[in-house]
């Protein structure tokens, strides 16, 4: 089996997380010896390259982000440019991510992914879903980078289950987005220690910008 995927993030691939997740999930296809060529919308000069191998090929994978709550325009831009009918079948899957750790954040975006292969001419292969992404480029830090790469080595392993399944249809990928709420616990958590936590950082980097006010600082109320 031959995979094409296509990065439909904005960022280049130095700051995509997009990016650094299909990697590992191209580490589990391959391991499972199944091969997989990626194209990165955020790149134009390779969307020539990209609708070749979507056209030429049947297994393929739209991986994207949730982007400002919403599906990249990027990639909306790039789907105009396909057709809309197939000599040959194929289908069609997505990995679709996200920053905050919900996942019912991201499934009013997989709804609309559920429509996209039937308007192309494709098959539906499925959605990898999972939430809590935004950290993953804090993976150079060395007190993150043990709990990232945790992360993405689940991404590895969904990869080897695609290449052995041929889809994300399996139980394993349906519950791979993890809670759909956060829990009481958690959100206790969050607005008791953590948000404590996140505004004693902003304070650190405000005063190392020069700031001199609060930040709660109403200036012109």
């Amino acid at each position: 089996m031959h995979v094409v995927i296509i990065n439909g993030s904005p960022h280049v691939q130095k700051f995509s997380n997009t990016d650094r997740i299909i990697k590992s999930f191209g580490e589990g296809l391959v391991a499972e010896e199944v091969t997989y060529e990626l194209h990165s919308l955020s790149n134009r000069n390779e969307w020539d390259a990209a609708r070749e191998a979507y056209i030429g090929n049947d297994q393929i994978i739209i991986a994207l982000p949730l982007y400002v709550e919403c599906v990249p325009s990027i990639l909306l831009e790039f789907l105009e440019s396909l057709p809309t009918e197939r000599k040959s079948p194929a289908q069609l899957s997505f990995i679709l991510h996200g920053g905050f750790d919900e996942g019912r954040q991201l499934r009013l975006a997989e709804r609309f992914l559920q429509t996209l292969p039937q308007q192309l001419g494709c098959t539906y292969g499925g959605c990898l879903v999972q939430g809590g992404s935004f950290l993953i480029r804090m993976r150079d830090d060395k007190k993150m980078k043990k709990a990232m790469d945790k992360k993405l080595e689940t991404y590895v392993k969904m990869g080897q289950l695609f290449a052995r399944r041929g889809n994300f249809m399996s139980v394993e990928a349906q519950v791979f987005t993890g809670l759909e709420v956060n829990t009481k616990i958690a959100l206790f958590m969050y607005r008791h220690l953590i948000n404590r936590l996140i505004r004693k950082n902003f304070e650190r980097f405000a005063s190392q910008w020069g700031c001199t006010r609060p930040l709660d600082d109403k200036p012109y109320a």
